[in-house]
Order: C-alpha cells, then structure tokens, then sequence
C-alpha cells in the first residue's frame, strides 16, 4: 500500500534531520565537531576497507588460483608467512597467465571507461586533487566502479595495491558527507585528508602512519598540523573497525623482534640503501607517468581504445611474469618472504636483482595504461627488494658486520623507497614500523630515509601529481596571504541575485532558453523548497532531449558559501581560471535556500570598501599610540558585548581576538567571550578604560610603536 505524499514527507524528514545536524556542527567544539565526523568517516573507512579486502581475496581465488593455476604466497598477516620461492615451473597452466592478466585488465578498463572514466588510474591523486581544488567533488559511482575495477586488475595478476581503492572509498564518503552536512571547504578539505590517510591506515594496519599520512599526502615539503588531531580519531575508528573483522595482526608479523642498533659501522650499508632507494624511486615515478604519457599519445582517444590499450598492458605484465612471477598482484607475500634470510637466499642473485625493476614496469603497465589499483603497496615491495638486493650482495661478498638476516634492510628499504618517492617519509617509516614491528629500525631508518628524500626532492619527482609543495601555495592560501582584508568582509555585503532561476522542475529546453536570454552559460539551480542543489551549464546538456528533465544534468558537487561567510571563503571555491562563464559561487542561508551568487566584480567590490574602511580608521591613530594584549576577565561587562560596539573606546581599534588558542578570522561581527584575549590600538588613555572595562586585565605586554 502507497501513502499518498510518503516520499515527500519522508524526503523533508531527512532535510530537515539534515539541518539540526549541520547547525549543531556549527555550534559543537573544534574537537566535538570532529569527533563524530572522525567517528563517521573512520567507521566508513573501515567497512570500505574490509569490503574492499574480500572482494579482492574472492577475485584473486577466482581469477590468480582457478583460472590462472598460480597461488601466489600471503603475509603473516593474511595468514601466510616466510616460503621458499615460486619459479616458473611452478605454474600449473603457464599459457593461462598471460590470458588470465589481460582478461582481468579488460574486465576492469570496460567497467570503468563505460561508467566512470575518472576512476582510471590508481585513485589517490583523486582525492588529493579534491583536498585542493573542491572537496565535494568525489562520485560515489567513482568509488563504486574503482571498488570493482581495482579487484579485478589485482585480482587477477595486474601489479597493483589495494591503497588506492580504499583511499577512495573513505575519501569519497569525506566528500559526500562534505556536501551533505554542508561543511565549510576548510573542514571539506580536513575531511578528505583524514578520509584518505583513514583508509591507507586501515587495510595496512597502521593506523598512527595513517594519521600522520593525513596530515602531509597532500603536500610535497610540508606537513597541515591542523588535519593531525581529527586523523587520529579517524584513523584509529578505521583501524578498530577493519582489525575486529580481519585480526590486528601487523602485516608482516614481527619482522624484527629484538634488533638492537649497535654497531654504528652498519650505518655505511643504510647510506648506499638510502642512494639506491632514492634512485629506484625516481625511476618508479617516471617509469610510471612516462607509460602513462605514451599510453595517452598512442592512436585512438575513444573508449574502445582505451580499453584496448589498458588489455595490452595486462597482456604484457603476464608475459613478464612468465619470467618474472613476484611481479604478479600485490606482491606483500614476496615481500614477506624477503625478511626472511631462508626465503631471500632461495631466489637466484640476478632475480633478487632485476626484482625492483621488473615490478617498476609491471606496475607501469597495469595502472599507468589505464587500469585500476594503488601504487603505495608496490611501492614498498620495490623497496623491500632494493633492501633485499643490498643485504645479499653484501652477504655474498662477505662484507663486515653484514646482519645474519635481511629483515632490517628489506624494512628500511621500504621506508627509504617510498617514503622519499610519496614525499611523505615520516608516514610511511612510521606504517613501515607499525607493518613489521619495526620501530627499533628506526634510527637506521632515518639515515636512509633522509638521504633518499633529498634524492628525490632534489630532483622533482613525486609518485602523486597532484601534491602541491606546501599549504602557502595552496590556491586557498594563496588567496588570503594576497588579500588579507578578504577575511574581513562579509558575503552578505555583495551578494547579488542570480541572474538566472532555474529549478529541478525545470526542462532542458526552458533551461537553455533561459540561459540564452540572460545571456550566460551557467546558473544556480534550486528544489522546490528554494533550497540550493547545484549548477547547470549549457555545456553539460549535449544529447539531452529538450522535454527532459535537467536534473542528471546538474552539477551537484558544485561549491556553495553561506551567506555569513567571508570573501576568502568565496574566493577561496571560485572556479579558477579559464571559466569566464562561471566567475561566480552560489550564496546559501544556513538552511541551504539559494540567496544569491557572488561574482568577481563583488569580490573586488568588497575588497575596496575594506581597504577604504581601514584608510578611515587609522587616518586618527597619533603618533604615539599603544598596541596591547587585554585578557577578556570572566564576570567583565565586556562578555556578550560585540568588537563594534560601545564597550570598545572611541580611538581603539580591535586589531585581532585570541580565543581558545587561536586567532579569529577578522574581527567583524565578533562578540567578546570569558578568556578571549584582544589584541587593540590606539591612544594610552583609551587603553587604560579599554583595560578597566576588561576587568581583571592587570598583566597587559604593552609595545610602544
């Protein structure tokens, strides 16, 4: 039986619950705010994790083991351990392999150039991209096809890790709950940063690297402390949940129980592990964009010939493997095997050898030709072998205080490798560490790593294109060092109405006539309720039928600033550059019902009020004025009293207020708290009432300018 009006009933329900919790974000702590998005984002990571993990397991068992007759070795903690090695003659069906690697890469590329062709690749830079540019961006029809594509290119033999994938799961949760909760692009972009570290934490067991990797991933030389204290409540809800599935098990089991450094002259042996890995991490990045380039450059730019294109790649990875079978699949359980000196010795020389680069180029073939799958895992099986190729060239030419086992080079090879290529070294020693036990390695570790780092960094390279160098050169953060004042001013100063209306119940013939009338090519969209949905753009309308409905045309990741917020903010999502059609963001209420847009023009506008407004303000300021701090005194008169009020002197002018440890962004509108602390200007006398209005400021630092 239907209830007449249930969905709509049921639609506002939602909207309405929506709402409440949007604004009792609002109003929650920093840390209260975070703790349920952590606890939210860390719960998704987690299931993703494990759903992720048993789809590959089952794809693998299907694919590697049934069809291609190769069971390749597992990690302790997957139940595997130290084996001896697996040559060709150990392949039941050697002419299946090739068949079974590309028939995998076929499968993937259709499933992922049919119905979501931005889920190509390894995923990560995906979700960098979106800490960056808009961190509402993320599908969920990305992660669902990069789920299922990722499987199946690992799977079935493609050189792959499973980071990318999970990455994306959390990432792309982050950029939903982003758009439903309505967060700030500040928080947004937290979110998804927590959201990718949360996730790589998780299914590698390791989840302090993982909140360490939230922090820095998206920057190559710098590290956001702001994003530490919410990746730990995500990384370790995340780690909890997928551990109470899949056991807490390090992934490498104790690798290292009872290293000791002891021996300063093994620091020799860290050093040249430290060159080499710097080295083969730099040839891993460029390996990898390289086949990518190329593979973008061959003949055919449809989705037939992508697809052929990523089939051949596969193809190629299993011939390679015929030669070379480590190359196949993830490649933790060689990796495993090479902490292991029985295990390490029972590969000949020259494979140990050629193993770095042979995975360098499988991985090359499988992800950069258009599959799916991680690069982080790889990575650090590349660099167990740099450490492993090290420890036995060195075993073999019987050099002094060479360790009896590999253990402690093949770990730090993984740290130096691809900790120095990802630009994240402090991460990834400490998921080394927490993978393998390792911690006791770490102050060999840190020689090896830091030398490989200032390779790498020297020379360019990074694994994920995306990074950009530090937060200063964030477009974001270029915006507020360029225009302070922006901070200052409020959006609800120069909004200005859309020149468009358009509603979902609007056809894509009444759309486009509209937008032709008003002579623009982009406009606001809003629901029924006025509420605000997203964009619409003529571009987005090519085989639409003009009686259809615009809704699958809409844009409903697109960025919107609330009406209380500043121009930075504005700025801050503003389509860049190139976009001469959409030199404008929408300007929502805190119930999300579209107010208005704000332009370029009203941008500039606003600047110039705020640089005139200043000039006014200190045109009086004499000569001899103060600058002091005045502590907010609990009981004053000041408390509740606002920044533009009469509680502050004529002459003071309130520069900044310190409140809870940091500074409030401009001080418009700003109502004074118990133990804020308000940095003013002006004449000594003014401050002296300024001070006895604060009640209880008797420890002033006063600067006389």
């Amino acid at each position: 039986m239907t209830v007449p009006g249930g969905g709509g009933r049921l639609s506002a329900a939602a909207g309405n619950a929506r709402r409440s919790v949007t604004r009792a974000l609002g109003a929650a702590t920093y840390l209260q705010k975070w703790i349920i998005l952590g606890v939210l984002i860390g719960v998704v990571a987690g299931l993703g994790a494990i759903v992720f993990y048993w789809l590959l397991s089952r794809a693998t068992g299907l694919l590697l083991v049934d069809l291609g007759g190769y069971t390749p070795p597992k990690p302790v903690g997957e139940g595997g351990g130290a084996a001896g090695g697996i040559g060709f003659s150990d392949f039941s069906r050697p002419w299946a392999i090739p068949l079974v690697v590309g028939g995998g890469a076929l499968a993937s590329a259709l499933l992922v150039f049919t119905f979501a062709p931005e889920a190509e690749g390894h995923g990560t830079d995906a979700a960098i991209a979106a800490i960056h540019k808009n961190p509402r961006q993320i599908k969920v029809r990305t992660v669902v096809v990069k789920i299922i594509a990722s499987a199946l290119t690992i799977g079935s033999g493609g050189s792959g890790g499973r980071e990318g994938p999970t990455a994306q799961i959390s990432a792309g949760f982050a950029s939903v709950l982003t758009r439903f909760l309505d967060l700030r692009p500040a928080d947004g972009r937290i979110a998804v940063g927590v959201g990718i570290g949360s996730g790589i934490g998780a299914i590698f067991g390791a989840p302090l690297g993982g909140a360490v990797l939230s922090a820095s991933i998206a920057y190559k030389n710098d590290f956001d402390a702001r994003v530490l204290i919410p990746g730990f409540i995500t990384s370790i809800t995340a780690y909890a949940v997928f551990g109470s599935v899949e056991g807490y098990t390090p992934l490498f089991g104790d690798a290292v129980s009872g290293y000791v450094f002891d021996n300063p002259t093994h620091l020799v042996w860290f050093a040249i592990i430290g060159v080499l890995a710097g080295a083969i991490g730099i040839a891993y990045s460029r390996t990898f964009y390289a086949t990518a380039r190329l593979t973008k450059r061959l003949p055919g730019a449809g989705r037939p010939a992508r697809i052929a294109k990523a089939t051949v790649g596969g193809l190629l990875v299993g011939l390679l493997a015929l030669a070379v079978p480590q190359v196949l699949g993830s490649g933790y359980g060689w990796a495993q095997m090479a902490l292991d000196r029985s295990g390490l010795m029972s590969l000949p020389l020259w494979l140990v050898l050629v193993l770095p680069l042979a995975k360098i180029l499988a991985t090359a073939l499988s992800i950069g030709s258009g599959g799916s799958g991680g690069i982080f895992g790889p990575g650090m099986v590349i660099g167990a072998f740099v450490g492993g190729a090290v420890w036995r060239v060195l075993e073999a030419l019987d050099g002094p205080s060479v360790p009896d086992t590999p253990a402690v080079f093949v770990i730090v090879g993984m740290m130096a490798c691809f900790g120095s290529v990802a630009r994240v070294p402090l991460a990834v020693m400490l998921m080394v560490g927490e993978m393998t036990g390792g911690y006791t390695v770490l102050v060999p570790a840190m020689l090896a790593v830091a030398i490989a780092y200032l390779i790498v960094r020297q020379a360019g390279d990074t694994i994920y294109s995306e990074q950009v160098a530090s937060r200063e050169t964030e477009y974001a953060a270029r915006v507020g060092s360029a225009l302070p004042l922006l901070g200052r001013v409020p959006v609800s100063s120069v909004v200005s109405a859309a020149p468009v209306a358009l509603t979902t119940r609007d056809t894509w013939g009444e759309a486009g006539q509209a937008l032709r009338s008003a002579g623009v090519r982009s406009a606001p969209v809003a629901d029924s309720d006025g509420r605000f949905v997203g964009v619409l753009s003529a571009d987005r309308g090519a085989g639409i039928a003009e009686g259809s409905a615009i809704g699958s045309a809409i844009d409903r990741a697109a960025a919107a600033v609330r009406i209380d917020d500043s121009l930075d903010d504005a700025l801050a999502v503003l389509p860049p550059g190139g976009e001469a059609d959409r030199r404008w963001v929408a300007v929502v209420d805190g119930d999300r019902v579209l107010c208005g847009v704000v332009t370029v023009h009203g941008i500039v506008r606003g600047y110039q009020a705020a640089l005139h407004m200043d000039a006014t303000r200190f045109h009086g300021v004499s000569r001899n004025a103060d600058v002091v701090d005045v502590p907010i005194a609990a009981g004053s008169t000041m408390v509740g009293a606002g920044v533009a009020g009469p509680a502050v002197p004529d002459e003071v002018i309130v520069l900044s207020v310190l409140r809870g440890g940091a500074i409030l962004q401009g001080t418009d509108g700003v109502v004074f708290q118990e133990e804020d602390v308000v940095t003013a200007l002006g004449p000594p006398r003014r401050l002296a009432e300024f001070r006895d209005r604060a009640f209880g400021a008797d420890e002033v630092r006063t600067a006389t300018t």
